[in-house]
Formats: structure tokens, C-alpha cells, sequence
């Protein structure tokens, strides 16, 4: 991954909240991370990818952070299973635009949503991953980046 790749994935992630709020996403510095420990918030979605690049690609979220983003488009429903759809929504779009970057060789899955602190995500062990850690509203999120 270049920044230029990196780059995608900023973009999308801002462009989803801007799309779906009036209140924009800031997008902190991102950084690399070892896998000693995923970053993890109370709920995670996560798409795999295969084909030319292979990986994977996460948005993690507090429940809070989806709850008042659902309010913020007139979403009255903030059951467990609405905010577990909207986690796995965000990461299958920002996952969904980097594919129109990178071409159809750019396979994602559809997302594996977790609700709680997952146990363990398995990140590819060969590959250090890129956080970008986003906040919405004082609500810190990431979207966690680990392709070859």
C-alpha cells in the first residue's frame, strides 16, 4: 500500500459521513500498527478481500457513535441488530469504493459483523496494518487496513 492507496480509504470513509450527516468526519494522522492487538471498538465490521491483493479491510465503532448516526438520518430503530447493520454497512461501502479504485481484481466479501469485543481478529501475520482512526461527533471509530 502507497498513500496514494491509503488515500482511498480516507476519502471513503469521509465521504460516507458526509453523505450521511451533516456533521463531517475528521480523519487523524494514520498510522501503522503490528498485530499484537487489534484495534477494536464495541462493534467491528469486517470485509476479507482476495484476487490480486489479499487482506482484509475493518470499521470498528462505539454503539453510540452508530446510534447517533442513525438519528442523523431519521433512523428511529437503534436496536443491537440496526447498529450491527450499519457497522457492516459502513465497512462494505468505504471496502465497495476502494474496489472502484482498484479494479474488479479487488474482491471483497460481503461483511462479518461483531458485536462486542471480538476475542480475536486474525490479521494476515506477514503484514503490519494501517489505522485510520476517524472522529465524528467526539466519537473515535478507525477503519483498519491489512492488504498485501
Amino acid at each position: 500500500m502507497n498513500e496514494n492507496d491509503l488515500q482511498i480509504f480516507i476519502d471513503g470513509a469521509t465521504h460516507y459521513f458526509h453523505q450521511m450527516s451533516e456533521s463531517p468526519a475528521v480523519v487523524q494522522t494514520p498510522y501503522l500498527k503490528e498485530h499484537e492487538q487489534a484495534i477494536t471498538h464495541e462493534f467491528t465490521g469486517i470485509i476479507g478481500i482476495s484476487g490480486k491483493k489479499k487482506g482484509c479491510v475493518y470499521f470498528t465503532a462505539p454503539g453510540n457513535l452508530l446510534k447517533h448516526l442513525l438519528l442523523s438520518i431519521g433512523e428511529e430503530n437503534t436496536s443491537k441488530n440496526a447498529l450491527c447493520d450499519l457497522v457492516g454497512e459502513v465497512a462494505n461501502t468505504i471496502s465497495g469504493n476502494a474496489r472502484s479504485h482498484f479494479g474488479p481484481e479487488f474482491m471483497i466479501s460481503v461483511p462479518v459483523v461483531v458485536d462486542g469485543q471480538p476475542e480475536r481478529i486474525k490479521l494476515p501475520t506477514n503484514l503490519r496494518s494501517y489505522v485510520i482512526p476517524v472522529t465524528w461527533r467526539n466519537y473515535e471509530s478507525a477503519v483498519v487496513i491489512s492488504i498485501e
